[in-house]
């Protein structure tokens, strides 16, 4: 990537974008974790799975809804209330516009808010409106001046979680590395209906609580492979699948040595996904160091967004400007095989990211908002 590592590239970032801030190297580190979970997100658009899609909507543990966590993102059963186009100089592009153009006005409630603001900044993944068991969200697709409104289900089929601690001078590993992992392997394992058990001889079971209080207890991976093949809603019905990225930067180390930390998280999510320096330093690289002509706008957007003079943050997974995410949509598109390369599996062991690519468009073609039955698996 030209680089040695990515903490040299966070001490380029530190030295000529913070230098203005009292720890610049600390805000270079925020910002690798910014471009950790933008990363993960164009993975997921890129994937077709952008309108199954919500960005930190609180997560109930199973069976106890009193606990929430929040989450970068979570994938849920959907389906389509309207597809249309706009032109741009139809911005700015309110809630109350399209509220007015698609809905009852007594049936939604209208928001000031905007979808497409007057500096071409989009919402991704606006939520409009929630019902009792789902919600309404607008997805902004840039390339083709339009957008897709769907009603999604509260409960997911699946969740990711990003996770990245950098180094501090000094300093072997980041100080907050086993409570970041901690905390990860807490919530992928309280979320899911399907629970892990350990057996007496170290191998990793899998227990499931059948519709008349019965329980099925199997290997993992086999009743995890069992439940997403499944067409039965109501043992689908509060399944999460758990994917957690992680990057490096010295202190998770790799598949083959694995530190405590690493193996805390392996042994927690039902996929653990390692973002490699490479990977990252290639984003860096490709998108703002040395951008191509099409690829400048993104670089535009991180700069405004990372200055002594800011306004406001437009390089995010919540907000992005409307031409930095065209070219972070056609990068992504483009360039899919490279952007695989970045990624290392975890676990589970011997699976690639096209295997987990296919687990989760299985999960969102399920027949979400069919009527419960009882078949069992």
């Amino acid at each position: 990537m030209g680089y040695d590592s990515v903490d040299t590239l966070q001490n380029l970032l530190a030295s000529e974008v913070f230098h203005y801030t009292n720890d610049r190297k600390k805000a270079a580190g925020r910002a690798l974790g910014t471009f950790v979970e933008l990363i993960t997100y164009y993975v997921i658009k890129n994937w077709n799975l952008e309108h199954y899609t919500a960005i930190e909507r609180s997560l109930p543990e199973f069976a106890n809804n009193e606990i929430t966590h929040n989450v970068e993102f979570t994938l849920h059963g959907n389906r389509l209330i309207a597809d249309s186009n706009f032109d741009e100089k139809d911005f700015p592009i309110s809630c109350i516009t399209i509220i007015k153009k698609h809905f009852d006005k007594n049936t939604v409630i209208s928001k000031s808010r905007m979808i497409i603001d007057r500096n071409k900044v989009i919402k991704n993944a606006f939520v409009l409106t929630t019902k009792e068991n789902s919600f309404i969200s607008v997805f902004v697709n840039s390339p083709t001046n339009s957008y897709r409104i769907c009603e999604l289900r509260n409960k997911p089929f699946a969740m990711f979680e990003c996770k990245r601690v950098g180094v501090e001078e000094g300093m072997k590993k980041g100080p907050q590395t086993i409570e970041k992992a901690k905390q990860g392997s807490y919530v992928a394992r309280a979320v899911s209906s399907l629970q892990r058990i350990r057996y007496d001889n170290g191998s990793l079971g899998g227990i499931l609580q059948k519709n008349d209080g019965t329980f099925i207890i199997k290997d993992y991976y086999t009743l995890l492979n069992e439940i997403i093949s499944s067409e039965d809603i109501e043992v689908l019905n509060n399944f999460i699948l758990t994917v957690g990225i992680i990057s490096n930067h010295g202190n998770w180390f790799t598949q083959e040595n694995q530190n405590k930390e690493l193996k805390v998280l392996a042994q927690s999510y039902d996929w653990l996904v390692f973002l490699t320096d490479k990977g990252i330093g290639e984003f860096i690289t490709d998108l703002l160091i040395k951008p191509k002509k099409e690829n400048k706008p993104v670089k535009e957007a991180f700069e405004k967004s990372y200055n002594e003079y800011k306004k406001g943050n437009i390089f995010t997974k919540v907000k992005i400007g409307y031409n930095a995410d065209i070219a972070l949509t056609n990068y992504f598109k483009q360039n899919k095989e490279k952007i695989n390369s970045w990624f290392n599996i975890i676990t589970p062991k011997d699976k690639s990211l096209k295997e987990l690519e296919n687990e989760l468009v299985l999960l969102s073609r399920k027949n979400w908002y069919a009527p419960v039955t009882a078949q069992g698996i």
